[in-house]
Formats: structure tokens, C-alpha cells, sequence
């Protein structure tokens, strides 16, 4: 059930009550910017992806019906985010972020649908590693409830592209320099006016091919050339809930790295590269995080009626993947982050939905997401 205005008004109200609690690095207002960046951040890409692909566009890439209008509920649900976060901080006298300019490298509904299934993931993430630091009970639970939203719109683009909705029994958490590293790509410009975050951006890291990743199976990283440091003192890191999980690792050379799936993680993953191995931390990230989806696909999922899936005549070639034009993001992405214009999303989405049944080899649109991680690596140093 959406929230009402007056309810929403109400809830950020509720929350002007509590203490805004500061600490010598970051506070909760900070905290809550944070969250809204990330939100904003999502409100603009659903709101792009409703703009430029049509519900006809998205059943000739077959997503079978609600798909469409729970999507279309997914946005809504963003913006509604944006909008009690922006309320709450504000009802708190603290200054909310405005909106950036995005660079999505989405160019079809297949880009637009991987891309969203990683936002989706790193927002899970992203508020899962944040609720350590909330000082406030109030502000814990209503980032709780956003979480809890947030893990249920990644279960479902999941199921859609054939992968486990829930691939292991606890979610990774990602500290705000690390989510904050993969966001950076993605944003092209803020407004002056918005405040610096307490935050930075590690030295880029990514995944040049998403070829299906498996326990003991190794994948190519390659780190940005701000990463300089003596190969051997270089370790992978797997970030889990219980701490890092380190992996064998070998440089090949021109900041290149092999990296060997370590047991323990799965579903969308993130790996770092550290000085050492003793810990995984602000003060020893080299570069990172990565993401590496773990596991093995699914295939075709659906629940309720008929659920047709998705051919393979109906995915692009690999070489169309890798000749799509990228936008760059500028030099200005740097820290001051931000809001967006408010989505139209009136849908009528289903109470029984239907995933997709999209063939558990799409994992195209990966590759094309991640190519343009890899070309932006070096521009952000």
C-alpha cells in the first residue's frame, strides 16, 4: 500500500522528532543524504528507463504482462523514497540534496533491466552497510523499511533475468566509500549548492566479461591506473556479512588480476583489492569494489498463468553489445551529490506478479554495463 501525503508528511514529520546525532566523521543527516543520493540516483533511472522504452518495447523483449506495471510500481516506489527522505530532512532542518546528471549507459530494455538489477543489489547493500552507523532508533527503522522495499524490487529484476531472487542466506554490506565508488560512475554532474558528503571514491575495479562466475572458477579484474603498488602486497577481498573472504590472487600484469571465486559467496558479490590481508577497510582498499554475479542462472521463472520465456533470437550478439556508445561522465562527479524530477507512475501492478521467464543465459546486458564501468576506470582518476 502507497503512502497517502498526508501519511507521507506525517512519517517525515515523525521523524523531525528525533535527534540528529553527530560524530567526529559522519552524522545522521549525513546518513540520510547519503540514502537519498542513492535514491535520487535510482528515482532518475527508472524514470529514463519509463521515458525512452514503451510497454511495447518491453514485450518484444519479452517481458510478459504485469512485468511492465510492476515495474512502472517500482519506480513509483523510488520516488516516493526521494520524496520522504527530502521531507524528513528538511522537517529536521537539515538541507537535502537536489538532483545530479546521470550518465546510464542503458540502450535498449535489455541494458536498462541489468543495470537496474545492480542498482537494485547495490542499494541493498548500500543500506544494509549504513544501519551500523544510524545513531538514532527512528532513523534506523524507516531506512529498515526502505531496505526491506529495496531487497524486495532486487528479488524481482532477479527472477526476471533468471538468477536466484534470494542466492544466498545473507546480503552483503558495502561501507559508503564503497557504494559511493560505484555510484561515482554514474554520476555525471551535481548542482553547486549541494553539500559535500563525507565520502570518497577508491580507485575504479571492474569485471572487463560477465561469463557466468562459479566457485573455483577465475575471472579477469582490471583496476584503474590510480592503483600503484607492489603486486605482491596486493590481495582480492570478498566483502560478506561476517567480514572479507579472501581469494586467491595473481597479477598478470598492466594493472591486470585473476581472481579464483572463493566458497561462501554468491549472487551479485563485491571484491576489493587490498594491501594486505588482515583486513578489508577504508585505510588498506586499493580498488574496488567489483561486482561479480555468483552462480549458476536459474532459467526460465514464473508463478500464476502462462509465462513465456525469452529466446535466444531475441538477445543481441555480443558484438552489439560492445559497440554501443558510452556517455562519459564529467569531472565534476567528484562529491557534491543530489534529486530529480517527480515520475508519472500510475500502475496497475499485479497481486500475483510474473517474472519474466527470461532465459537464465542473459547475461548480455551484463557485459555491456560492465564495459562501460571499464572504459569510465581510468577517468576517474
Amino acid at each position: 500500500m502507497k503512502f497517502s501525503s498526508v501519511a507521507l508528511a506525517g512519517a517525515a514529520m515523525g521523524l523531525a522528532h528525533a535527534t540528529l546525532t553527530e560524530r567526529a566523521d559522519i552524522t545522521d543527516a549525513d546518513i540520510l543524504n547519503y540514502a537519498l543520493t542513492l535514491e535520487h540516483l535510482e528515482a532518475a533511472f527508472y524514470q529514463e528507463g519509463l521515458k525512452n522504452y514503451t510497454h511495447a518495447d518491453f514485450q518484444k523483449a519479452g517481458m510478459q504482462d504485469p512485468f511492465y506495471a510492476n515495474l512502472k510500481e517500482t519506480a513509483s516506489d523510488e520516488q516516493q523514497h526521494v520524496q520522504f527522505l527530502t521531507k524528513a530532512l528538511k522537517a529536521a532542518g537539515a538541507k537535502p540534496v537536489e538532483a545530479c546528471t546521470y550518465a546510464f549507459p542503458a540502450t535498449d530494455v535489455n541494458t536498462f533491466l541489468a543495470l537496474g538489477n545492480i542498482l537494485e543489489g547495490v542499494g541493498v547493500s548500500a543500506y544494509l552497510g549504513a544501519a551500523a552507523s544510524i545513531m538514532d532508533k527512528t532513523y534506523l527503522t524507516a531506512a529498515g523499511s526502505i531496505l526491506t522495499t529495496e531487497a524486495r524490487h532486487s528479488a524481482y529484476l532477479r527472477a526476471s533475468l533468471g538468477e536466484a531472487p534470494a542466492a544466498q542466506a545473507f546480503d552483503n554490506p558495502l561501507d559508503f566509500n564503497e557504494v559511493y565508488t560505484l555510484a561515482s560512475m554514474f554520476i555525471a554532474s551535481c548542482p553547486d549548492s549541494n553539500g559535500k558528503l563525507p565520502v570518497k571514491a577508491f580507485p575504479a575495479l571492474t569485471m572487463p566479461s560477465m561469463a557466468p562466475a562459479t566457485t573455483g572458477s577465475k575471472v579477469e579484474l582490471m583496476a584503474a591506473s590510480g592503483m600503484s603498488t607492489n603486486a605482491k602486497d596486493v590481495y582480492a577481498a570478498f566483502i560478506t556479512v561476517t567480514g572479507p573472504v579472501w581469494a586467491s590472487l595473481e597479477s598478470t600484469g598492466d594493472g591486470k588480476f585473476e581472481v579464483t571465486i572463493p566458497e561462501g559467496v554468491a549472487g551479485q558479490s563485491y571484491v576489493v583489492l587490498t594491501k594486505g590481508n588482515k583486513q578489508a577497510s577504508d585505510d588498506n582498499i586499493l580498488a574496488g569494489p567489483a561486482i561479480i554475479e555468483v552462480g549458476e542462472p536459474n532459467g526460465p521463472m514464473g508463478v500464476g498463468s502462462q509465462c513465456s520465456g525469452r529466446g535466444s533470437s531475441s538477445m543481441p550478439s555480443m558484438s552489439a553489445w560492445s559497440s554501443m556508445a558510452m556517455p562519459m561522465p564529467t569531472a565534476s562527479m567528484s562529491m557534491a551529490l543530489g534529486s530529480m524530477p517527480s515520475i508519472s507512475a500510475s500502475a496497475s501492478a499485479s497481486s500475483t506478479p510474473v517474472f519474466n521467464g527470461a532465459s537464465g543465459k542473459n547475461i548480455s546486458g551484463f557485459g555491456a554495463i560492465f564495459g562501460f564501468l571499464a572504459a569510465v576506470a581510468a577517468f576517474l582518476q
